[in-house]
């Protein structure tokens, strides 16, 4: 019932306007309304680029003010909803289909403005043509690119597949340039960089997106497996999967379940005119393996999708963090002169009815900014077993597992070129090295990062530093520093970074990078990979519970009822 009607309805004591009624003219007055805004914001912003073009103090660039404001515009109602220009068309490409015409390398811009060859891929041409890790980038097709950016490199790399490109590189440790010709090819970038078998038995696959090929990676992998082991479980390892496609999803829950189960459905604005159900069509490729799907914080989207439903349908047990919490569909749409705008135009519910959205966008375009569901507004849903799950704001994991948190020192590491720059030195020094599983640094490798680091004066930030001088600021804005003054000058000397001290003390996980970085450099992501996975403390837990199908079934099955003692009437 309408206020109106509950107003009318306790004046008269009769129903004089029905709410169905009421909601049409309700309705009819907003379309009036949005209509008229509709004009009225197009006719304002049209004159405002004419006044600006004719009268503005300075020339400006009409196209450049009008995508400034066109993406304002859209910032406003969500991060996901945005505007490609026919100029955006291969990042568009890349979104959706993971592919582009170029080289297939990661570029990266030094501090001194030099572009290096960051990590070649495997199999593409800047590998194929033999550039290496640390090439600097001086010339492509006769452009001098010896500072510059790394968007302008990057677009000069692209072109189309076929399309001779000749690069003129610095090779560290040489005194003369290298001047390489080969040909740009249509890069697909492999959701699937790595899979194998984890010990004896247990398959092990990583999907990092969901382009329009991942469904068809993934089967490969699978079947791959199975064809070469007698499989005892799969581990699909969403994490820092951020999402993609929902069709390939669906395809992919496929793989392990029936034809005919709901995967997924999507609401829009009108519900009933605007819901859509996925449903899974195809043969399954296995219907009986044990799954265990891995997730943390980044999981997103189409990666909360599969887990989701494999959880809401008890095929799989999730285990790791509680996912991303993005349960909205984009839907790109084309615009005048070959735009495009990638728009979001419904929700996501899984099998069990939830939608896990985690973040209201409502509230931003209300100009009060983004809300997070909080825990005591979630509610429980019920897996087809009758395990009880909630629309949390994310998936929650039946088996909660964290890894090893990394120490400050090592993400600064990741992003330093002194670091980069031995690696480089010790790929020069070393033309082989063990396979992935075997490789390892030696005493003496060590040591000398530890002095290269410490003569270049290596410098980071340790969080215990900044969190003493937010406790200092907050002691001076209550009056307490006065008192404790010598007490945090006691704890600035003793949290005074010390590197020689810090380099021994974070060792393992210092040698863990290095060990990755190297690795990529002989094997390629492929290799890295292969390693860190054999050490990954969340997959050993994955195959742990896969190995003891008795507390696999158990995760998986209804808890059951604690009994009660009857009471006395």
């Amino acid at each position: 019932m309408t206020y109106w009607t509950k107003i009318l309805s306790l004046a008269l004591g009769l129903l004089l306007l029905t709410p169905a009624s009421a909601q049409t003219k309700g309705k009819e007055e907003k379309k009036k309304d949005n209509k008229f805004g509709y004009v009225q914001a197009v006719d304002i912003f049209g004159s405002s680029l004419a006044l600006l073009d004719r009268h503005f103090v300075d020339s400006i660039d009409i196209k450049r003010l009008s995508r400034i404001g066109l993406d304002g515009m859209l910032e406003s109602l969500d991060p996901y909803t945005e505007y490609y220009s026919s100029e955006d068309t291969d990042k568009l490409r890349l979104l959706t289909t993971g592919a582009y015409g170029g080289i297939g390398s990661v570029i990266s811009q030094r501090p001194d403005s030099t572009i290096i060859i960051n990590d070649p891929m495997e199999g593409m041409p800047a590998a194929q043509a033999g550039l290496r890790a640390g090439d600097v980038i001086l010339e492509v097709d006769g452009q001098d690119f010896r500072k510059s950016t790394s968007d302008k490199v990057s677009a000069a790399l692209k072109g189309t597949p076929g399309s001779k490109i000749v690069l003129l590189i610095q090779r560290p440790g040489e005194s003369k340039p290298h001047r390489i010709e080969f040909r740009r090819q249509k890069i697909q970038v492999s959701p699937v960089p790595y899979y194998g078998v984890i010990g004896k038995d247990m398959g092990y696959i990583s999907l990092t997106g969901f382009p329009n090929t991942a469904a068809a990676e993934v089967k490969k992998a699978f079947l791959d497996l199975k064809s070469k082991h007698q499989l005892r479980g799969l581990i699909l390892d969403l994490r820092d999967n951020g999402g993609g496609l929902i069709d390939e999803a669906i395809k992919i829950v496929n793989f392990f379940v029936p034809a005919g189960e709901e995967v997924v459905t999507t609401r829009g604005r009108n519900a009933r005119r605007q819901e859509v159900v996925y449903r899974t069509t195809d043969k399954p490729l296995d219907t009986q393996i044990p799954i265990a799907v891995l997730i943390n914080g980044q999981s997103a989207s189409a990666s909360e999708i599969v887990s989701g439903a494999l959880q809401d349908l008890d095929r799989a047990v999730v285990m790791g963090v509680k996912s991303y919490g993005k349960g909205l569909v984009q839907t790109t749409m084309q615009l005048p002169y070959e735009g495009t705008i990638k728009l979001t135009t419904a929700k996501y519910y899984i099998p069990s009815g939830r939608c896990i959205q985690r973040i209201n966008y409502q509230s931003l375009r209300e100009g009060k900014g983004a809300t997070i569901l909080p825990d005591s507004l979630t509610k429980v849903f019920h897996t087809r077993a009758g395990r009880e799950v909630r629309d949390a704001g994310g998936i929650l994991p039946d088996i909660a597992l964290t890894n090893d948190s990394l120490p400050t020192m090592v993400y600064y590491l990741r992003v330093n070129n002194d670091a980069f720059d031995w690696i480089t030195d010790y790929v020069r020094s070393h033309r082989a090295i063990a396979s992935p599983r075997d490789f390892k640094l030696t005493d003496a490798d060590y040591a000398s990062f530890s002095n290269h680091m410490i003569e270049k004066k290596f410098d980071y930030d340790r969080q215990s530093g900044k969190e003493l001088k937010k406790l200092e600021d907050l002691a001076k804005f209550e009056g307490y520093y006065n008192k404790s003054r010598e007490a945090f000058e006691a704890l600035k000397k003793l949290l005074v970074p010390d590197l020689k001290h810090d380099l021994e003390e974070h060792r393992p996980f210092i040698e863990q990078y290095l060990t990755g970085a190297i690795l990529t450099r002989y094997y390629y992501n492929r290799g890295a990979l292969e390693r860190s996975v054999a050490e990954d403390k969340m997959v050993r837990a994955a195959e742990d519970l896969l190995a003891d199908p008795a507390r696999y079934t158990k995760v998986l099955s209804r808890p059951e009822a604690k009994a009660t003692a009857p009471t006395a009437k």
